[in-house]
């Protein structure tokens, strides 16, 4: 293959990018309107509404999958802008608290929010959010109706908690949030994207020689399943 040739071949993982970006803003659209639909109390006595709810469900977590995928990219290729700022922790947690409202609706969850009065920490707004956002929309799958969003200053750590009262990880998931922690190869099934995309954003956040880390845990104070971010 000649010079000209080869300037001819597309850059794939650019173009994969792009068609991510596409799909994520169709995917957006799509989202949106079903949000609109499902916030209408009228639909509520409608038949069509418990077959829309699961499928909201699922439309929801493929847009974030794609967002997560197309964050990573630009990571990878070193022109993510990585925002660090201060910011209200509590004004976070009641926008991902309202942002979640009408999936946690659909699904009859409860979400008690539980946050230190007065906190302010340093990080990416953006990709704090989404982190916790995924979790919580994943963990609304497996709850048994309660979910509790926590966030409180633990050992010079932010430690913000998404909680369950559902059937918790089982053991092989714990093991593979402590491996993606440590840039260890593990097994990836459905849940695999999350924890990579939640990892990487945790060990962004650098404060002091430490790293944010994830952690993926049973118990709490629902007894089910407890996914933690903690941001130094």
């Amino acid at each position: 293959m000649d010079a000209s040739q080869a300037s001819e071949t597309p850059d794939m993982t650019m173009f994969l990018a792009s068609a991510i970006h596409d799909m994520k803003n169709s995917l957006s659209v799509l989202t949106g309107f079903m949000e609109d639909s499902l916030g209408d109390a009228a639909l509520r006595e409608q038949p069509i509404y418990k077959k829309m709810a699961p499928m909201f469900y699922e439309v929801k977590r493929l847009n974030d999958n794609l967002l997560e995928l197309l964050t990573i990219y630009k990571v990878d290729r070193k022109f993510y802008p990585f925002d660090l700022a201060e910011h209200a922790v509590d004004d976070l947690m009641a926008e991902i608290e309202q942002q979640s409202g009408t999936l946690l609706n659909t699904q009859n969850v409860n979400l008690e929010l539980d946050v230190q009065e007065g906190l302010y920490w340093y990080f990416d707004r953006d990709l704090v959010l989404g982190v916790i956002s995924h979790a919580l929309n994943n963990a609304s799958r497996y709850t048994r109706g309660s979910l509790r969003l926590a966030a409180a200053e633990v050992g010079g750590f932010l430690e913000l908690r998404v909680e369950d009262n559902g059937g918790g990880y089982p053991k092989a998931m714990i093991e593979e949030g402590v491996a993606v922690n440590r840039g260890v190869s593990f097994n990836t099934g459905s849940t695999g994207l999350g924890l990579y995309f939640s990892a990487m954003v945790a060990k962004m956040h650098k404060n002091q020689g430490r790293a944010g880390e994830i952690l993926l845990e049973n118990g709490g104070k629902l007894g089910g399943g407890c996914f933690v971010l903690r941001l130094p």
